[in-house]
């Protein structure tokens, strides 16, 4: 029950609705529909109009803001009405305080349409935004809490020590705390300043997923089971999920495009949480590119990322790994290993550059080259760690294991301990593979690339095909006649298969036959190479039948690929000149003797 005279003086939306109405001696009853903050905001316009102090804070000027535009507490009723007074309060106060800004940005949710219509929404953006772009100490903390930073001043008036240490990203807690709509409008404000490292961008991005985005540990445990949950908390936890997506979404939307703004093991993170929301498979994608980018700072357990998808039994998503090497190698092809000449003498021509530029452009050139080179070093070793991890599952299909392995170029594995190992392991998980797909799997296998220790360990290894018994000996066995050591004893059952195949491992081998073709990187010494007929065309020939049978069971399988034992094994009709120079040292060396 209000007076109609101190209402009507000050809201032309009220004298408009008695104006429509018959006058009657009873009390009219005026029904206000849909208004803006309910009770409380009206009790707050009722008040002002009665004369009485209202107090305003960051916490209720936007309810009482839309409230008295409902009214039409306009200049034109009265001046210096409420719909002005608040506004000189909310530009003078409000927009000047950091914290005052983010909780009336916060409050603006519950009237996003009438604060948008107001511009409360831009204003405080504007506001948070350009304090961000301004150092720390010349922000006003809030309106509210002046006199708790008055406090803060130690008895000589120098600043406090919290108040003294700059912070470069002192706001990203902050407007953590906003939603992802306002939140993702705030940053895109702040990274059109243009005045923000990309760094602390990412900085603020992380702040922001770990207050928001789920426990990945405990979503992957809880995911198999949640098919048994009822129709309503099924509805409630994909509300929840439909909350996160988004969020993730938004993120990997917001992320700088500059290499290394954030770390590889966050976008990694960012990756599995979005194969756990199954998010859009554009921002997988964008992910998996920007991990492809800075590959060589992941870590193995960073790329295990949780297959939850109901038409694969894997353990991990391989897929996704997959697309993030190839991702990783195709943006690696362009890099130049040096300045073309012909596209040199063009540049020479069109802008007459001196010999000193382009100088400085060839070693730019190899400086990039070589760097592409270290990282895809690494990445080999990331590749090897990672095959060690996906063969323990035995629901991994042999075509993807060798596809990972296949990813990287030769160069990037100086050795094969690692890959030998990957594969060892996947032998002993999946013991059902016939003998082709043994032999398939240890195509991708250099055995001249193998330590001692892992020779060793694969000419005892029962599980591996013959001919890659065979070849680790060989080059043991040629290792071996170079520096005088003695080849490792095999397990009887391994000297019974070899010896089914007239092929004794206990003899010293001559090394190589002056008709063995080699590459020409692998050049052993001359040591105990005493005649053509070596060892080796034994070899050749008793391993030719069972290469022979290969070919047939593949090309029954429709894949027919070359043998690499075979095409070792191949042997010239005319010897090689290294080895025509190592004889010709040798008998020298009698000669003398």
């Amino acid at each position: 029950m209000l007076h109609k005279f101190p209402l009507l003086s000050k809201c032309m939306r009220l004298q408009r609705i008695c104006s429509e109405s018959p006058e009657t001696l009873q009390p009219q009853i005026i029904q206000l529909p849909d208004f803006p903050g309910g009770i409380e905001a009206f009790e707050f316009c009722a008040k002002f109009c009665y004369g009485i102090t209202i107090t305003l804070s960051a916490y209720n000027i936007v309810a009482v803001r839309c409230a008295a535009e409902y009214l039409q507490m306009t200049e034109d009723v009265e001046k210096g009405n409420l719909v002005y007074k608040v506004e000189v309060f909310f530009n003078s106060c409000i927009l000047h305080g950091w914290k005052d800004s983010i909780i009336t940005l916060q409050s603006t949710k519950a009237f996003s349409l009438w604060s948008e219509d107001l511009g409360i929404t831009s204003r405080c953006i504007e506001s948070i935004a350009s304090k961000v772009l301004t150092h720390p100490s010349k922000v006003s903390l809030s309106h509210s809490h002046s006199r708790r930073v008055q406090d803060d001043m130690s008895c000589n008036g120098a600043e406090s020590q919290r108040h003294q240490q700059t912070i470069k990203g002192w706001w990203a807690e902050d407007i953590a705390e906003l939603s992802i709509d306002l939140y993702w409008r705030t940053m895109i404000g702040i990274k059109s300043g243009g005045k923000i490292p990309s760094n602390l961008i990412g900085e603020a991005l992380q702040v922001y997923a770990s207050r928001w985005l789920p426990n990945i540990s405990r979503k992957v445990k809880t995911n198999r089971e949640a098919t048994t949950a009822s129709t309503s908390d099924s509805d409630s936890a994909g509300e929840v999920t439909s909350k996160h997506r988004l969020v993730l979404e938004s993120l990997v939307s917001l992320l700088p495009s500059e290499k290394g703004a954030v770390s590889c093991s966050f976008l990694l993170k960012l990756l599995k949480v979005a194969n756990i929301l199954n998010a859009s498979s554009s921002s997988k994608m964008e992910l998996a590119r920007r991990v492809a980018l800075q590959l060589e700072e992941a870590r193995v357990s960073d790329l295990l990322i949780p297959c939850l998808s109901h038409s694969s039994d894997t353990l991990y998503d391989v897929d996704i790994v997959l697309t993030i090497f190839e991702q990783f190698m195709l943006q690696g092809q362009s890099t130049p290993t040096s300045p073309p000449r012909s596209k040199l003498g063009i540049e020479r021509r069109r802008r007459s550059r001196s010999a000193e530029n382009v100088d400085l452009e060839f070693q730019e050139a190899r400086r990039s080259s070589s760097a592409s080179h270290s990282s895809k070093l690494k990445v080999g070793r990331i590749v090897d760690g990672y095959l060690q991890e996906i063969a323990k599952d035995v629901n991994l299909p042999l075509s993807k294991f060798i596809a990972i392995a296949e990813t990287i170029p030769n160069f990037s594995r100086p050795d094969h301990d690692d890959l030998y190992r990957a594969i060892d392991i996947y032998l002993k998980a999946h013991p059902e593979l016939n003998k082709s797909e043994r032999k398939r799997l240890c195509r991708i296998l250099d055995c001249r690339k193998l330590s001692v220790e892992a020779c060793m360990h694969a000419a005892q290894n029962e599980k591996l095909p013959l001919r890659v018994v065979v070849q680790v000996l060989f080059f043991e066995q040629a290792r071996a006649a170079t520096t005088g050591a003695k080849v490792a004893d095999l397990p009887s059952n391994i000297k019974a298969l070899l010896a089914s195949h007239n092929i004794d491992p206990s003899k010293p081998p001559g090394p190589l036959s002056t008709t063995t073709s080699i590459p020409a990187d692998d050049e052993w010494s001359n040591s105990g190479i005493k005649s053509p007929k070596s060892r080796n065309s034994r070899l050749r020939n008793k391993v030719a039948g069972e290469d022979d049978l290969d070919e047939n069971e593949m090309n029954r399988d429709g894949m027919g690929r070359p043998s690499k034992f075979k095409a070792f094994c191949a042997l010239p009709r005319r010897p090689k000149r290294m080895f025509n120079k190592l004889l010709s040292i040798n008998r020298s060396g009698s000669e003398k003797n």
